[in-house]
């Protein structure tokens, strides 16, 4: 799922076509998808709660509901290892309800999910394992062992009560 920057919002193309995408290796350069295809993506579409706009241009689209057009994508790829960068950044409190659901579900059904983030919130007591990372590894467990103060020092420069202090408590680590 890419960064929001890194897409041509001006593109005219629509959501569905966005999502049949993902079923290019399958289907080869040149074939039209059949009616697998077609229950593949319409199904990952539904997933996300894009079905009814599917025919919309994904220019057209809100930040939200263009984040679950392509995590619709990346479901119709039906791969084992799912790749999200910022998938939480610039989406309303629907995407990311949806996002969390799929997570969980991935989750449970055995897939590898990596998520590239700078958002700490409640998302993180999901997760399995974190990497803390600023220009080197700063920890690597749980949610617990990791967003600790002083990793989060070392990572930061700021205390965990500094940040807390600054989002009003809203963090789960708070």
């Amino acid at each position: 799922v890419p960064q929001r920057s890194q897409v041509d919002w001006d593109y005219p193309i629509t959501a569905q076509n966005v999502v049949m995408m993902a079923r290019t290796r399958q289907l080869g350069w040149f074939r039209r998808p059949g009616a697998a295809a077609k229950a593949i993506v319409n199904a990952a579409l539904d997933r996300v709660g894009m079905l009814d706009l599917k025919d919309r241009k994904i220019g057209e689209l809100s930040g939200g509901q263009q984040q679950r057009v392509f995590l619709a994508r990346a479901l119709a790829q039906q791969a084992d290892l799912f790749l999200f960068d910022e998938p939480f950044t610039g989406v309303d409190k629907k995407t990311e309800a949806v996002l969390l659901t799929v997570f969980d579900e991935l989750r449970t059904a055995g897939k590898i999910l990596l998520v590239s983030t700078h958002e700490w919130g409640r998302s993180l007591d999901r997760l399995d394992r974190i990497l803390l990372l600023n220009h080197r590894l700063i920890a690597d467990g749980s949610p617990q062992q990791v967003m600790t103060p002083t990793n989060l020092q070392q990572a930061y420069g700021v205390s965990l009560h500094q940040h807390c202090d600054r989002d009003r408590g809203a963090d789960l680590f708070c």
